[in-house]
């Protein structure tokens, strides 16, 4: 088995270590001997999404979002959303997981138009940031995430649209509805910086299986890894940040 990763615009979506969701997902793969391929697609580059099984977008400031909205609006945002509808599968954190709704409307009123792939918006407010911790939905695979979330933007999803999880501690999508991220079709945004995956083996291994099974079906499973380590720093993060200990 072989699996294709396309790192969407990776020059300037790149806060707080978030590559390291690639690592983390190239070394799950080759540590069962399944070959994993990943290109860097960066403004301007041409390159067709249609061969890629599985994009990663990371975060950004609000500036970064604004230099891509010439890019996507040049071709690639067309394409990001038809493999959206194709079930190809996107892990998109914080300023990436904003850019797939319809809008993020500035402090200052200014409003930046996005892709519009997933129906939910997103405003200024006051800045949210501290350790976190979320449950997935049972859809996503139901277990426990913890993570790092630093934004300012509250995002509201549509009417229909399920969240990622609901939050445990913290303040997730707006800090008002318990709810954290999106999941729509194989899209999976969140907040969780971090990176999110490598403390996370559960969800990691839920994204890489989606994306197998999409292109080789429901036959296509992942081999038990011995997961000791990252459960035990998962653990004990997740205890430090449920006691409301700052720097768990």
């Amino acid at each position: 088995m072989e699996l294709k990763i396309c790192h969407l615009y990776p020059e300037v979506l790149n806060l707080y270590g978030d590559r390291g969701n690639i690592r983390c997902l190239s070394k799950r793969l080759s540590w069962r001997g399944i070959d994993c391929h990943v290109d860097e697609l960066k403004i301007g580059d041409k390159k067709s999404l249609d061969d890629y099984d599985l994009f990663f977008i990371g975060g950004g400031q609000d500036f970064e979002q604004e230099v891509l909205l010439d890019d996507l609006n040049a071709g690639k945002g067309a394409e990001i959303k038809a493999a959206v509808e194709d079930g190809k599968t996107f892990l998109c954190i914080c300023g990436g997981y904003q850019m797939m709704g319809h809008y993020y409307q500035t402090h200052e009123g200014v409003k930046c138009e996005f892709l519009g792939a997933v129906d939910f918006y997103t405003v200024g407010g006051d800045r949210m940031i501290d350790n976190y911790a979320f449950r997935l939905g049972e859809e996503s695979g139901g277990s426990t995430v913890v993570g790092f979330e630093n934004h300012s933007g509250k995002t509201y999803l549509g009417l229909g649209v399920k969240p990622l999880g609901t939050v445990l501690k913290g303040c997730g999508n707006n800090g008002e509805d318990g709810t954290e991220g999106v999941r729509y079709r194989n899209v999976f945004g969140t907040y969780s910086h971090g990176p999110v995956l490598p403390k996370n083996p559960e969800f990691a291994d839920f994204l890489l299986k989606t994306a197998l099974q999409r292109r080789y079906g429901n036959a296509a499973e992942l081999e038990p890894l011995p997961d000791g380590f990252e459960k035990t720093a998962h653990d004990l993060v997740l205890k430090g940040v449920l006691e409301g200990k700052q720097g768990a």
